[in-house]
């Protein structure tokens, strides 16, 4: 289904422009972060070349309020190559705006892209205001009670869909907290030591991506000074992940995010394994793409006669082929007795997807306290096929009576 967002945009009238030759761009981990190149462990992060509108991240920070009015303007007209003025009003107030509301000109490229070629400048500023109201009322619409009544609402978002990274939580003794512009410094993004965002940038780039969603970007973290704004926006951004990891393209580090993929004993069976982690589930993709190879690394393992030189190889090239290969619920739940969650109630949340949830119960925290009342939620919200395949792996009567209704346990 076409979603509001898009059909929005097609009903606009746009600028008829000849294509843009931008010059040749090069970052590299030395432009972005001042690392020399050969020191950068996976090939893909340390440099991209290309003719296309890529920002160096020293210029994606920079406050519009320091370039000024015609500065900010200037820039805008490099990146998408156009030559507007000032004396267009309309364009001069959205120039204004940005400044007044203190973004970076990363800011200013993520809100403004979509509309720089609307024919009518007039218009600009209620779509952008329409597109956010419209944004606001769909999510105060599928959140009723404790339902969400629309489990595949976009995300937060007004610009095309983004490619999702799923990656490895590592153990908290090995990621950091930084502040960063990106996100506007609302909340401290939690990511391992040593990993660096330029980085990833430089190998989605290498990869062929160009919009990315990134959980600790896009999902608010806690510890910012809205904690009031992180627990609500829970409710309903936790249970709904998996609409975004629908798309058939998951780019996934299984070490960590940003680290180069290794492979040593006791790795499989850790708590911080990608294997294990319950949120996995939903994020396998169909077209599933490896980040942080290393031409050393497990992926280029020789295989003779589906074996490789070592056990945990093997076990490993498995792994990765058996997340292609759940097909059925009673599948999935064999797995998921061996995974872990930060919060066991995670691993239900982790299921709505996969059972095809006509609703979704909304996330909570305290939902801990009435985990069986979680459970009973979901297999409610079930579909007939899901309910039928549970029913194949659970026959017997429920804990609570005589009536079929198998609980969390019982499913496990």
């Amino acid at each position: 289904m076409e979603s509001g967002f898009a059909m929005r945009l097609n009903k606009m009238e746009w600028n008829t422009r000849e294509p843009v030759q931008y010059p040749e761009v090069t970052i590299s981990a030395f432009t972005e972060m001042g690392a020399e190149e050969s020191s950068i462990i996976v090939p893909l992060q340390r440099i991209y070349t290309d003719r296309e509108s890529v920002m160096p991240s020293i210029l994606a920070g920079t406050p519009c309020a320091t370039l000024g009015a015609q500065g900010l303007l200037d820039q805008l007209n490099a990146i998408f190559g156009t030559s507007y003025s000032l004396d267009n009003i309309f364009l001069t107030s959205l120039i204004v705006e940005c400044m007044t509301n203190e973004y970076d000109l990363g800011m200013a490229y993520g809100r403004l892209h979509q509309i720089w070629y609307i024919n009518n400048c007039s218009t600009v500023r209620d779509v952008l205001w329409r597109w956010s109201d419209k944004d606001q009322e769909e999510r105060r619409e599928t959140l009723v009670g404790n339902r969400i009544i629309n489990p595949r609402i976009q995300p937060r978002l007004y610009h095309e869909w983004p490619e999702p990274i799923s990656h490895a939580w590592v153990d908290e003794k090995d990621r950091t907290a930084v502040w960063m512009p990106i996100n506007a410094y609302e909340w401290p993004v939690p990511i391992p030591k040593d990993a660096d965002l330029n980085l990833i940038r430089i190998e989605m780039l290498n990869l062929g991506h160009e919009y990315m969603w990134l959980d600790v970007l896009c999902l608010r973290q806690e510890g910012g000074p809205r904690e009031d704004l992180h627990v609500e926006e829970w409710r309903l951004d936790v249970p709904t992940i998996g609409a975004v990891y629908e798309d058939p393209k998951v780019v996934c580090y299984l070490s960590g995010l940003g680290w180069p993929l290794t492979l040593n004993e006791g790795d499989l069976e850790s708590d911080q394994s990608w294997f294990r982690l319950a949120w996995m589930l939903q994020e396998v993709g169909v077209r599933r793409v490896i980040a942080g190879d290393t031409p050393d690394g497990p992926l280029h393992a020789e295989c003779k006669d589906g074996e490789y030189a070592t056990e945990l190889l093997t076990r490993f090239h498995k792994k990765l082929q058996d997340t292609h290969d759940w097909h059925w619920l009673h599948e999935i739940l064999m797995e998921m007795w061996t995974w872990v969650s930060t919060n066991p109630v995670d691993k239900i949340v982790g299921l709505a997807f996969l059972m095809e949830s006509q609703w979704i119960p909304a996330y909570s925290e305290s939902t801990l306290l009435r985990l069986h009342t979680f459970q009973t939620s979901l297999v409610d919200s079930m579909d007939e096929l899901a309910w039928g395949q549970l029913f194949m792996s659970c026959p017997e009567p429920g804990d609570g009576g005589p009536k079929w209704w198998p609980s969390w346990h019982q499913a496990m």
